[in-house]
């Protein structure tokens, strides 16, 4: 174990202990992150660990990585089927939607256009968030999220959805620590090969949505704007800028003393 693994391990265990909180759940989609935030988790707190599978329609393989996981390290996993509710939610929601005048709704994008997805996309990772604090609050465990620095930092997850968490043990890591972690921890290795998936519909991928690779991402993140293609530079600083709001706290208005 190295000592990075370590380190993390012990802030894990120190902020159970500070919470009074017994241990961690986790959303477990089937992707490297996931695995590895779960098996550092269980590092900290064996046995206090409880893994949460929640498919919305979702690709039958991810289902299939995610138990993979829970069972080759051992830990204990909620079913939650999130398709009828997702389902429900939505028929809803676009009905009330539905009902405003015509002339607040903005240009409609064409129906393959990526952010079309967006609003419906959304709800899934909502819903998962609100699925495992139902299960955190039931445990008294705190909810560990998947994140790392590259997504924070460019504000590629969903306010309030995966970004609803407690901690975020590898939040300070990038794509390339995070595969090097999976190696080092045993994170079974079709799991370390996937594509990386945000999982919110058929067929997605994270660099494919994000039109560009973690790689370049990287590089930009390590070695500044000069690294990369100008126009990349650009719009990953427009989009750390348009993102910004999802990494601090709603602002509030200051009164005039």
């Amino acid at each position: 174990m190295s000592t990075t693994t370590a380190q993390i391990a012990e802030w894990l265990r120190q902020r159970v202990n500070d919470a009074g909180a017994r241990g961690f759940v986790v959303g477990l989609s089937g992707g490297i992150d996931s695995a590895v935030v779960v098996r550092l988790c269980q590092m900290a707190v064996p046995g206090q660990v409880a893994g949460v599978i929640m498919p919305c329609h979702s690709d039958p393989r991810d289902e299939a990585d995610a138990r993979s996981v829970a069972e080759h390290f051992g830990v204990p996993v909620v079913r939650v089927d999130l398709g009828d509710p997702y389902d429900r939610l939505i028929a809803v929601v676009r009905d009330g939607v539905r009902s405003l005048p015509a002339d607040m709704w903005p240009e409609t994008p064409g129906s393959g256009d990526i952010k079309s997805r967006v609003p419906v996309a959304n709800v899934k990772p909502r819903l998962r968030m609100a699925t495992l604090y139902f299960v955190a609050n039931s445990l008294n465990y705190l909810v560990a999220g998947t994140g790392n620095r590259a997504e924070l930092t460019i504000g590629y997850f969903t306010k309030y959805g995966d970004g609803g968490v407690d901690v975020l043990p590898i939040g300070d890591l990038l794509k390339s620590d995070v595969r090097s972690f999976a190696r080092e921890l045993g994170v079974p290795q079709p799991v370390i090969d996937k594509a990386p998936s945000a999982g919110l519909w058929l067929g997605q991928t994270d660099e494919e949505e994000m039109g560009f690779t973690y790689a370049e991402l990287e590089r930009y993140l390590t070695g500044g704007p000069d690294s990369v293609a100008p126009a990349l530079a650009l719009r990953l600083e427009r989009m750390i800028r348009a993102t910004e709001h999802k990494r601090e706290l709603a602002p509030t208005p200051r009164q005039k003393p």
